[in-house]
Formats: C-alpha cells, sequence, structure tokens
C-alpha cells in the first residue's frame, strides 16, 4: 500500500504545481505501472546530460520530467531563445515522443 501512497503523493505534487494534467499521469499509470514506462528514466537522464554539456543552459534551472516518452520541461530561464533551445534538446533525444514546456522567462534583470 506505501507504493500507491507514493504515486499518489507524487501524482498529486505534479498536477498541483501544474506540470501535468492528472489524467496524464493516470494514464501512465494504467499503461506502464509504478515504476513508469519502460526508457523513461533513460529519456530522462540523457535530456538532463545533454542539458549540463550546454554552458549556455543554466544548471538546475530546468526540470525535467518523463512520462511514457513524453518529456515535461519546466522552470524558469533567461530568455526565450533559451526555452527553445531546450526544446530542440529534448526533442532531439532518441525516444522522445513529443515535449510538453512549461517554462517561463525571467523578468530579472
Amino acid at each position: 500500500m506505501t507504493g500507491v501512497r507514493a504515486l499518489c503523493a507524487s501524482a498529486f505534487l505534479l498536477v498541483l504545481t501544474g506540470v501535468l494534467s492528472g489524467c496524464a499521469v493516470y494514464d501512465t499509470y494504467e499503461k506502464c505501472g509504478f515504476h513508469g514506462c519502460p526508457g523513461d528514466a533513460r529519456i530522462t537522464a540523457e535530456v538532463h546530460s545533454r542539458f549540463r554539456e550546454r554552458s549556455d543552459f543554466e544548471q538546475n534551472a530546468i526540470s525535467v520530467q518523463t512520462l511514457d516518452h513524453v518529456v515535461y520541461l519546466s522552470g524558469v530561464v533567461s530568455s526565450g531563445l533559451e526555452i527553445n533551445d531546450a526544446e530542440s534538446v529534448a526533442s532531439s533525444v532518441p525516444g522522445v515522443a513529443r515535449v510538453v514546456n512549461s517554462m517561463a522567462i525571467s523578468q530579472a534583470r
């Protein structure tokens, strides 16, 4: 029962923060179970790795979550160009079905 509670807590947190819809979380659970779909962890790790290779991306500014081969990006970056670049980098990872971009541009200058 602890696994169910952990999944529900994670789903609630993601929905609450606006990163993922409740339907996306539930559909992935129904399709792939508690541990996510095969390949999702690899995709997330590869996106993180490619972000670290880029000196123009501020480290830890972009959050990456993968569910059923859909990459969800969130965070605050310094420009629209950085948002476009992050989406392009994530899209280029093998196995990514699509990218959902919820990033925002920082207003601090």
